[in-house]
């Protein structure tokens, strides 16, 4: 076991220990990537990684065992396609989890089989997703994970520098797009997104990039990530193919002073509901509170939708560590939308933004 996962797991259990969690079980994903270090290949066949109090091991398709010794000390309790999980599953229950003692903590991003086969075999007990145990944990970033952000973020910078050089009137949004994920191709990275919407295209959020032809007088949504290293990126930025559509200095002046006073308000303790209001408030206060039609971020990590979650609900205190976006929008239906979007960690005095680009539209000359 790595001097990392050692850590991770001591870090796990004392949150177990807090909880009243007996049990975490894990498949594989991004949980166990964070944890373990790893995880086998998913299919069908039920795999989990089992944490208790003092022992953890894997039930373990018998055809991915012997991959997964190379990476896990673990013990392994290995089943065949021949006589399925259930008698693995029950040793490792067994071995395990004995006493039964506390709630059992399942992992979101499981299978429901895996789930219901998981609490079959534990009629009545209690159970809960990862929220305050495994998802807690990866919400706060340590400096090592910091580096690998900030060196995605970079990368992520450049590929929008190259994005915007290369966007002249006649080219698709597709053709824009493409070139976002031919500069991650070359320096080592792949594409995760690359959302391209033109004047009415980007007032859908989550436009799909498409076959539309970008026009002088085109305001331009580029909401683009990438991953190295195990970690993605995420930024959304803003370009004009020569003059902009009507209303839309003001309507970008309103959107930057949102993600001004929601970096204002992102200071720890501070919950995230406290930030998602200061964002809204300004777009509220201007007239478009009905054109913010999303929640101000989310948390990014190894997935890049993950805890927290800035929202008008959320009751989670933000703490050093976190990662997260703020990039609140304003989506006028036939003309036009702006987002500007930022990562930030946050530190003990506030946030520190990953990006190192302005937030400024970028002007294509024609």
């Amino acid at each position: 076991m790595t001097d990392i996962v050692a850590e991770r797991m001591a870090r796990l259990r004392a949150k177990m220990a807090e909880t009243g969690t007996g049990l975490v079980a894990i498949a594989p994903g991004s949980h166990m990537q964070w944890l373990v270090g790893f995880y086998p290949h998913p299919d069908e066949r039920p795999c989990l990684l089992l944490v208790a109090a003092d022992k953890a091991g894997f039930l373990m398709p018998a055809l991915n065992a012997d991959a997964a010794r190379q990476d896990s000390d673990l013990p392994m309790f290995t089943w065949a396609d021949a006589d399925g999980p259930d008698a693995a599953l029950a040793d490792a229950l067994s071995e395990l989890f004995a006493d039964r003692a506390g709630r059992v903590v399942l992992d979101e991003t499981m299978r429901a089989d895996f789930a219901l086969l998981l609490l079959d075999a534990l009629p009545g007990i209690e159970r809960a997703f990862t929220e305050d145990t495994v998802g807690q944990l990866r919400s706060m970033k340590d400096e090592a994970e910091f580096r690998k952000l900030k060196r995605s973020a970079l990368l992520n910078d450049e590929a929008m520098k190259a994005a915007w050089a290369g966007i002249k009137p006649g080219m698709t949004e597709k053709e824009v797009a493409r070139i976002v994920s031919d500069h991650f191709a070359a320096n080592g990275a792949r594409v995760q997104f690359s959302i391209v919407g033109a004047n009415e295209n980007g007032a859908h959020p989550h436009h799909a990039t498409s076959d539309r032809v970008l026009r002088e007088g085109d305001a331009v949504v580029l909401d683009i990530g990438g991953r190295i290293g195990g970690y993605p990126s995420d930024m959304t930025r803003m370009a004009i193919v020569g003059e902009a559509p009507e209303g839309y200095g003001q309507i970008h002046s309103i959107v930057e002073k949102a993600v001004q006073a929601a970096l204002a308000a992102a200071k720890p303790g501070v919950p995230a509901k406290a930030v998602d209001k200061a964002a809204r408030d300004v777009i509220d206060a201007a007239g478009y509170g009905e054109f913010f039609v999303h929640r101000t971020g989310h948390g990014l990590g190894i997935d890049v939708h993950e805890p927290p979650y800035i929202t008008a609900t959320s009751e989670t205190i933000l703490e050093e560590g976190m990662v997260f976006s703020i990039e609140p929008g304003i989506y006028l239906p036939g003309r036009f939308g702006i987002r500007l979007e930022d990562i930030v960690i946050m530190r003990a005095d506030g946030p520190e933004i990953l990006s190192e680009l302005p937030r400024d539209a970028f002007v294509v000359r024609v």
